[in-house]
């Protein structure tokens, strides 16, 4: 039976570690499917004019083709290069929900995401969607510093 580890990225550095840190912890589980997913926050509250909702699906596809090409296309390769089976995924709305969504439809065994480096003292400890993450996922978070 494979297990298979989500790898919440945001395309920063520290996303770069929580994907360091899954790979070695793939390669110590063995048969394992790494899902690497990025989410695009989005909020359905925002206020918007008309002329900016007609434009609003076409630069949701603009931002999903860019977040592939940018962060889940080179992750990927870079996971499989090193012999894994992988595969991403864009979203678009709230990270932490989307992130545990993905976990929960997957059967993923557990959540990898990397603290947020930003300031603030919440943010200084987890980043506020990590914080989220944590304290309502389905599934295990493993957070790397």
């Amino acid at each position: 039976m494979s297990a298979t580890l989500i790898v919440g990225l945001d395309g920063t550095e520290s996303g770069n570690r929580a994907l360091a840190y899954a790979k070695k912890l793939a390669s110590l589980i063995g048969n394992c499917e790494l899902l690497v997913v990025y989410v695009i926050e989005w909020s359905p509250y925002s206020f918007q004019t008309a002329e900016e909702n007609s434009q609003r699906h076409k630069r949701r596809e603009e931002e999903i083709s860019m977040a592939m090409e940018r962060v889940i296309e080179p992750a990927v390769a870079s996971l499989k290069a090193d012999g894994l089976n992988a595969r991403g995924i864009v979203r678009h709305g709230d990270v932490a929900e989307l992130i545990d969504a993905v976990a929960v439809e997957e059967k993923a065994e557990q959540i990898i995401v990397a603290r947020s480096s930003e300031g603030g003292f919440v943010k200084r400890v987890f980043g506020t969607a990590t914080a989220n993450l944590v304290m309502h996922a389905s599934v295990p978070v493993t957070v790397v510093g």
